[in-house]
């Protein structure tokens, strides 16, 4: 992939387009125009819009992260990551916690496609510690120590890539080196609440740490200017 540091600041910004719905998705995507050139779809825009939206994205020449956080039996996971592959996609999530089999499977599959990178999901940015602990999951202390864990697991697997908070991605980027892209969700700007992400961060600061990366939603999409509010996330990437 080559250093992920050398990365110009818009390409290290994705949009998240976490809508229910394919109208307000090509609304968001409209008013953006060329200012954004890389877009999340999750799985509830799939369902909701199907994969003709991400075929639409991807003709448009823009790259799509499909956040599937495929967690299933490998031989599952490889026909979603072929089925990715073949809708043009640059990128698309593996659950770690599914083990090495699942994310060497979706490695292998993903081959086929040289644009496709597998990500693999280390903990959800929405869990604490305390959410490890009632699931069973006591050995580390903390949950950058999990984290940790399953980057390294998912290294040993081949994947291409993390998702993890900002605050991890300093200590990822110190483990996995410089090649590996590390994906950073739970990203806002200084004065935002950090919604649902209970680990967040700034831009900025999650680059600065070591983060290839970053996701932002509702920063961009629910302004009322997206255009303008894309521009402050890069303009914090440059301070």
């Amino acid at each position: 992939m080559g250093d992920t540091h050398s990365m110009e600041p818009t390409s290290r910004i994705i949009v998240a387009l976490d809508f229910d719905n394919r109208r307000a998705a090509d609304e968001v995507v409209g008013r953006l125009g060329e200012e954004c050139r890389f877009y999340k779809v999750g799985l509830e825009l799939l369902t909701a819009a199907g994969p003709d939206l991400i075929e639409d994205l991807v003709a448009q020449g823009k790259e799509v992260f499909l956040d599937l956080k495929l967690f299933e039996i490998p031989n599952s996971v490889a026909g979603a990551v072929r089925a990715a592959g073949a809708l043009g996609v640059s990128m698309v999530t593996v659950h770690s916690m599914g083990g090495a089999g699942i994310m060497a499977a979706a490695v292998a599959a993903a081959r086929d496609f040289p644009r496709l990178r597998v990500l693999a999901l280390t903990v959800v940015t929405s869990m604490t510690s305390s959410d490890l602990s009632d699931i069973g999951i006591t050995g580390p202390p903390s949950t950058e120590d999990q984290v940790l864990r399953l980057a390294r697991l998912a290294e040993g697997a081949g994947v291409h890539g993390v998702i993890a908070s900002p605050q991890e991605a300093g200590a990822l980027r110190r483990a996995l080196g410089p090649d590996t892209l590390i994906v950073t969700p739970g990203v806002t700007l200084p004065d935002e609440s950090p919604g649902d992400h209970a680990r967040s961060g700034t831009p900025r600061a999650a680059v600065a740490a070591g983060a290839s990366h970053v996701v932002v939603g509702r920063t961009v999409t629910r302004a009322t200017d997206p255009a303008a509010a894309f521009r402050s996330v890069r303009t914090n990437l440059e301070l």
